[in-house]
């Protein structure tokens, strides 16, 4: 299961979710309870240049994700 970044569109707190697959709705803000979240791009979920895919760690979803929340 991925771990995804957001941050409160209203308040400006960034948080991280363990999602279940990128359908998910977005969480609430875990501070002010706003629903409005937008997904951040995340440093974990860069695979540097020269590492083989497929040598662990992030394994990509079956369906790619839209960007953006949710």
């Amino acid at each position: 299961m991925p771990i995804y970044e957001y941050e409160c569109q209203k308040c400006g707190h960034r948080f991280e979710r363990l999602m279940l697959s990128c359908d998910d709705p977005a969480p609430e803000c875990p501070e002010c309870h706003a629903p409005d979240v937008q997904k951040q791009m995340s440093s974990g979920a860069v695979r540097p240049h020269g590492i083989p895919k497929g040598s662990g760690g992030f394994t990509p979803p079956s369906k790619p994700c839209e960007s953006g929340g949710g």
